[in-house]
């Protein structure tokens, strides 16, 4: 028997972040400061060309002023 095992869409994880980023209206440039990342990571993040690890995932939601959990939620709720 065969079992699915889903993987983690990195252009919707970027998706979220750069919703949340607009939403607050924060630069990538300001977010990529505040994370401690480059902006050229972060870009790369939100075009969904990397995903990001759960230290980078941390200081994103820090610098955003939210919980990990939240934007977790957020991108399992684009998942289903």
């Amino acid at each position: 028997m065969l079992m699915f095992i889903p993987t983690l869409d990195a252009k919707i994880v970027g998706k979220v972040i750069a919703d949340i980023r607009n939403e607050k209206g924060i630069s990538q440039e300001v977010l990529s400061g505040l994370a401690d990342i480059g902006r050229t990571h972060l870009s790369a993040i939100e075009r969904g060309e990397r995903k990001p690890t759960l230290e980078t995932l941390y200081r994103i939601s820090c610098a955003l002023g939210m919980k990990m959990s939240d934007i977790v939620k957020l991108i399992e709720n684009r998942l289903n």
